[in-house]
């Protein structure tokens, strides 16, 4: 799997309010890139531009209640995706079961989704596709949110409203089964060396 670099931007700058509409659209530019491939990573590329224009819609009418003393925006926003990601839950399983028996589809057209393709291929091997497909949809969501958006325990906990003592046990449960699913290899670690390589 791989890790979303942080967004373009001043890292001050993602604990400001929101009051601002012009600074919203900030927000937009800077995270629209990173938001838009985790999601498309969780459900695949049909299915990713109508969640991800639905974080940003729900994000921008939640502004208000955005508290920057919380989290910062970048966190909050990948609180919002996987929320949504979870109210498509089925499609998750189903792309992430459809990997595991037959790996990504190399004919998949149009520019944007064979970049979405080969990203996917590269962090999701059959056999590790198949077992995320297996685990409780909490596991991996604190799975993917390490694994795809890079995000700490910290922020995990705060995107997702769990105590940062969940996250570990989480993030433990969800390592420990996909190591006994993959026959003792750790995929985090077959992960990060392959980003190195």
């Amino acid at each position: 799997m791989c890790q979303a670099a942080h967004p373009v931007g001043d890292a001050g700058t993602d604990r400001l309010p929101l009051d601002d509409p012009e600074r919203f659209t900030a927000i937009f530019d800077a995270h629209f890139g990173e938001i838009h491939r985790y999601v498309a990573q969780r459900l695949g590329p049909d299915a990713a531009e109508d969640v991800v224009a639905e974080t940003f819609l729900t994000a921008f009418r939640k502004r208000a209640r955005y508290d920057p003393s919380r989290a910062g925006v970048r966190a909050w926003l990948y609180g919002i995706a996987t929320n949504l990601v979870s109210r498509h839950r089925r499609v998750e399983v189903r792309t992430l079961r459809a990997l595991g028996r037959h790996g990504p589809d190399p004919d998949h057209p149009g520019h944007e989704e064979r970049v979405t393709v080969r990203v996917s291929a590269q962090s999701l091997r059959p056999e590790l596709a198949a077992a995320l497909a297996g685990l409780h949809r909490r596991d991996r969501d604190v799975l993917l949110l390490v694994a795809l958006a890079g995000l700490s325990h910290e922020e995990i906990a705060t995107a997702l409203g769990i105590p940062y003592g969940t996250v570990g046990s989480r993030l433990n449960r969800a390592r420990r089964k996909l190591r006994a699913a993959l026959g003792g290899v750790n995929p985090m670690l077959d992960a990060e060396e392959a980003g190195r390589g």
